[in-house]
Parts: C-alpha cells; sequence; structure tokens
C-alpha cells in the first residue's frame, strides 16, 4: 500500500477530504501525517488509515480540530487503544512532547459492527478498544505498538501496523444490507450539495422520516438533520480558506435562506464566526 501523494497547491480543496475536514492552523508544522487508503477488501467497512507523528517543542501544545465525518474510529497509540464514536460538534485533540498514532476511519456501517450494538451509546465518547473487540482489540494494541516502536516513520512500519487492523476487523466483513444502506445514504448527503431538507433525503430512498431517523440514530448515533449540516458546515470551511468575495455568497451556495443563519450555525460548532474563521485559517493570514 502507498500513502496518498499530496494534492498540488492549485488544486481545489474539495479534491481532499481530510483536509476538509481537519481545520489545521496555517504554520502548524507539529506534526507528519501519513495517508493510506484501505485496500479493496474492506470496501464498505473501513475507508482510509492515518498515522500522525509529532513533535512539539517543550513547554508547547498543539491542538488539531476537526469537522468530523459521520464514522466510528478506531485509534492505537503508545499510551492508549480506543474506539470512537461521532463527534457531534468540534473534535479537539492536543498533542504536546513527541509521539504516534495510528487509525482508521470507518465506513459509516461500522461503528455498530464494531461495537455490536447501536452507537447512540458512542455519541460524544470514546471506550477502550477491547471493550469493543475483546481478546481481538488487545492482540491489536500489541501488534501496533510493536511495528512503531522502532520508527514511526517508517513505511515497514505502518504496513505492519494496518496489516493488524485489518486482521482485528476483517471478521466484521461483510457488511450487512442496512449497514449498506447506511453507507449509500451519507455518500447522497456528502455527495450533494443541493440536499439542505431530509425529506429529500427520505424520498431518494423512499423512507418514512421516522424510519430514517431511527436508522441513523442507530447506526451512527446522530439524526438526518445534522448529516446535512455537518456536510454544509463542512464545504462552509473549505469555502473560507478559500477567501471568498462574501460571506453571502457563500450562505446563499450553501442553501441558507440568511448570512445571519448560517453565520449562527457555523459559529455554533466551531467557535468562530466565519469572517473571523477566514482571517485565521485562510493561508497567507
Amino acid at each position: 500500500m502507498k500513502p496518498d501523494e499530496d494534492r498540488p497547491e492549485d488544486a481545489p480543496a474539495a479534491l481532499d477530504v481530510i483536509e476538509r475536514a481537519h481545520l489545521k492552523e496555517p504554520g502548524d508544522a507539529s506534526h507528519v501525517l501519513y495517508r493510506y487508503e484501505a485496500a479493496a477488501e474492506f470496501d464498505g467497512l473501513l475507508q482510509r488509515f492515518w498515522i500522525p507523528v509529532w513533535s512539539v517543542p517543550p513547554g508547547r501544545e498543539s491542538v488539531q480540530r476537526v469537522l468530523q465525518y459521520p464514522v466510528s474510529l478506531v485509534v492505537v497509540s503508545a499510551e492508549y487503544a480506543r474506539f470512537y464514536g461521532v463527534v457531534s460538534g468540534l473534535s479537539t485533540t492536543t498533542l504536546t512532547g513527541t509521539g504516534w498514532a495510528a487509525g482508521v476511519m470507518c465506513a459509516p456501517a461500522a461503528g455498530s459492527l464494531v461495537a455490536g450494538g447501536p452507537m447512540s451509546q458512542y455519541t460524544n465518547r470514546y471506550v477502550d478498544v477491547a471493550d469493543v473487540l475483546g481478546a481481538a482489540g488487545e492482540r491489536l494494541t500489541v501488534r501496533v505498538r510493536e511495528a512503531m516502536a522502532s520508527d514511526p516513520h517508517a513505511p515497514t512500519a505502518h504496513g505492519a501496523a494496518m496489516a493488524a487492523f485489518g486482521d482485528a476487523l476483517r471478521p466484521l466483513l461483510r457488511v450487512d444490507a442496512e449497514g449498506t444502506l447506511v453507507n449509500r445514504i451519507v455518500a447522497f448527503v456528502e455527495g450533494n450539495r443541493e440536499v439542505t431538507r431530509v425529506a429529500q433525503v427520505c424520498a431518494r430512498f423512499e423512507l418514512s422520516e421516522r424510519t430514517l431517523q431511527r436508522l441513523v440514530h442507530r447506526r451512527l448515533g446522530l439524526t438526518p438533520k445534522w448529516l446535512i449540516q455537518r456536510r454544509r458546515l463542512q464545504e462552509a470551511a473549505e469555502r473560507l480558506r478559500a477567501r471568498p468575495s462574501s460571506l453571502g455568497e457563500v450562505a446563499a451556495l450553501l442553501g441558507y435562506a440568511d448570512q445571519a443563519h448560517f453565520t449562527r450555525d457555523f459559529a455554533r460548532v466551531t467557535d468562530l464566526t466565519p469572517g473571523r474563521f477566514a482571517a485565521r485559517y485562510a493561508p497567507g493570514s
């Protein structure tokens, strides 16, 4: 497996789904991030691996902020091994000292398969990997730590760590029919800017609103309305980093009735108004 190639500097941010969600501070050189697509055999279950290796000067810290996708995560580091549910607001991780982590971003369907039950109990929280995977989680933790111990930058270490994740999660294949439907629903919302109402999702998949609500709550731990809002906020963050000519234009492109509504939604999640966000995160700021 080879890491994703870096996108050209002049390519649209939309081509990089990780950077779209990751609100990285301009000039942040605290870490190197290695990224790998999951093997084809895991289609519908796993999406991608990421392996950050960081070095933060003594007495300082680097806060990583993410508008997380509607998926669960499995992450192993030298200090912890965790299964994360979806974070409804802004996900923050503070890096200090030196370290590494190896994580896999699951497909929407995978969370309840890993957890063995509804994802609603994991929204905005995490548990130890062994709590959901048992002995397989314990073996995963040992193998990843052994792989990364000598040189966390080495491609061979990354390959061994990803193989450990694959062995731990492969028994969850094949994805069930309901899980496949959830994957399709999320892909539909994320891939269509014109989707601004839950009724549009119901019509596309011929589901009642109550059935859709229950399905998304069970498999993701959140609501169909949240799915739509999260996609809009991610796209807003992307456009604001491109220095738009006006905030009203961004609000209109995202389907908001007015700029005030857009500003309230954006500030509620990021703690920054769109104007302050653009000033802080746009290149050259």
